[in-house]
């Protein structure tokens, strides 16, 4: 996919456009989507229990493209993607939905916040991905077709290196304009890995020529994981041969390429810090 570095400009255009009442007073100013954030064990929950309605839709995007079911009302979501994807060998990709939960369960324990929740469920019988439907976004291609801008493009360009990482870090060779999402104050939201956590070598961004730097706090998270936490989050769900060896030398060859740039370089040009919360 390629890399966009987008920088604030005057004139950026909103994610979403202002919205003003009657009188002319300006609306309220549009939230993140991500409403999961401190509440992870208690949507969790509500993905694996919650009743779902008969109705389902498709989705037009990606050759795997999961159902979208509905939620019953009055629940703390609206609907969720469901993935039915038994571990295996397809068209030459191995693809599981077991690389869906994996992919939630790092992104907690690097504090992305970035993939949706996701459980393993019975749907219809079938074991499934149930994923946290986010509502209120737009696809990386529409946000490129309409040549919008993120009025902070320093904090566009953080989120984006750590969205490069973690794809290497995955193996995520399947990264496309349909599974990049963002919500209306440009929080980007990351779907679709049932390519990804295989026992490929391959990264998609490289580093040095494309991925020039990368925020401290996350380089420190990913560098201190361990094969025993590893093994203990998402262990089970790696189940191509070979799918934990090659995920630790990823993870090795990132560390290794980002410390030798930072040696050539310096360390404040590559590790930038990540501002804090207020």
């Amino acid at each position: 996919m390629r890399r966009l570095l987008w920088l604030a400009v005057s004139m950026a255009v909103p994610l979403w456009p202002a919205v003003t009442s009657r009188v002319g007073a300006q609306a309220p100013q549009p939230s993140s989507s991500k409403i999961w954030i401190g509440r992870y064990a208690e949507f969790e929950e509500f993905l694996r229990t919650a009743p779902f309605q008969k109705r389902s839709e498709s989705t037009p995007v990606g050759i795997l493209a999961p159902r979208h079911m509905f939620f019953e009302t009055g629940g703390l979501a609206k609907g969720a993607a469901v993935k039915k994807i038994p571990p295996g060998r397809r068209d030459g990709y191995f693809e599981s939905y077991k690389s869906e939960i994996a992919a939630y369960k790092l992104d907690r324990l690097l504090q992305m916040d970035m993939v949706p929740p996701t459980v393993e469920r019975l749907v219809d019988g079938e074991k499934a991905s149930v994923q946290l439907w986010v509502e209120n976004t737009r696809m990386l291609k529409e946000v490129e077709d309409k040549k919008l801008r993120s009025p902070d493009g320093a904090g566009w360009n953080r989120q984006w290196h750590r969205v490069e990482v973690f794809d290497d870090l995955v193996g995520n060779i399947d990264e496309n304009k349909g599974n990049l999402l963002f919500d209306p104050v440009w929080n980007f939201v990351k779907i679709d890995h049932s390519r990804a956590f295989t026992d490929t070598m391959a990264t998609p961004f490289d580093i040095e020529k494309t991925v020039k730097q990368i925020d401290r706090p996350f380089f420190d998270r990913l560098k201190e994981l361990d094969q025993q936490t590893i093994r203990r989050e998402i262990g089970d769900l790696l189940t191509e041969n070979g799918a934990m060896t090659s995920f630790f030398r990823r993870r090795d060859t990132i560390v290794k390429k980002f410390e030798d740039l930072a040696k050539k370089q310096g360390d404040d040009k590559v590790f930038v810090p990540w501002p804090s919360t207020p």
